[in-house]
């Protein structure tokens, strides 16, 4: 794949730095990324991303845009609202760099239709704002075998980290699963949705950033990746802290007698 003067120019800032390069650009152009949830997290990080030079982009989302979106969700206007989220991300995302494709998808991915959808990528970024798909994404990238960066929201605090649940480590010790970090979602009501306890918007778009610099990171592949690793984010003191997490062989998922739950193979 050869690049035209245009997009030599658009990406040079990437072509210069050793870390990524002529190689790594083209890596990234041959990449694709399912983004699922084009809200808080999803809206930064598809601008992202496609400004990277990401060479498909896919978008899942079932919802029209709202005025309160606005507060946080970077990548729609004004005039956007009552529009599908998904057709007006795409504007965006074309609008931005013409050397992206953008598939959509305006449907909520499920136990039944998530390894259906997460297929066709290569890798697939959740910035879903419920426990429910949350989990359905995290079970159908295991069945997919395909990389997931999951990241989540509080009010003043946030959480990244990336599963590779379908390969094993250096030593052959199985990767954790999403269910070894979480096994169960929590009961129904006990944590408060951002329209109940709200969101700063700014923390929104910096955890949407990382979310695609992450991605950009496994694909180009430089640096030590989230695997095993669960970044907190503390917006209110402005800290940074880590959890380190493995595999449990007794997780609901993959673990010793498990059943095959949340989605079936491909």
């Amino acid at each position: 794949m050869a690049f035209s003067p245009e997009e030599i120019e658009r990406y040079a800032r990437h072509i210069v730095m050793r870390e990524v390069g002529g190689a790594g650009q083209q890596a990234l152009s041959r990449s694709s990324i399912l983004v699922v949830g084009a809200g808080g997290l999803g809206a930064p990080a598809l601008l992202y991303l496609a400004a990277a030079g990401v060479g498909t982009l896919g978008i899942v989302d079932d919802d029209v845009v709202s005025v309160s979106n606005l507060q946080r969700q970077i990548i729609y206007r004004s005039s956007d609202t009552g529009s599908a989220k998904v057709a007006s991300a795409k504007a965006a995302v074309v609008a931005l760099n013409r050397h992206v494709t953008v598939r959509t998808h305006p449907v909520r991915l499920d136990s039944r239709n998530g390894v259906s959808l997460i297929a066709p990528y290569d890798l697939v970024l959740d910035g879903s704002d419920n426990f429910d798909t949350r989990y359905a994404v995290s079970d159908a990238c295991y069945f997919a075998a395909r990389p997931l960066i999951t990241g989540a929201l509080g009010v003043f605090d946030a959480t990244l980290t990336t599963i590779r649940a379908h390969e094993c480590d250096a030593a052959g010790t199985p990767n954790p699963t999403y269910r070894c970090l979480f096994p169960e979602p929590p009961p129904a009501g006990t944590v408060p949705s951002c329209a109940e306890a709200g969101v700063i918007g700014a923390l929104a778009g910096m955890v949407g950033s990382m979310m695609a610099l992450e991605a950009i990171r496994e694909i180009v592949g430089f640096g030590r990746g989230l695997v095993g690793r669960l970044l907190h984010i503390d917006a209110r003191e402005m800290r940074f802290l880590e959890t380190r997490y493995s595999h449990d062989p007794d997780n609901p998922l993959n673990g010793t007698g498990a059943a095959r739950i949340g989605a079936s193979a491909p």
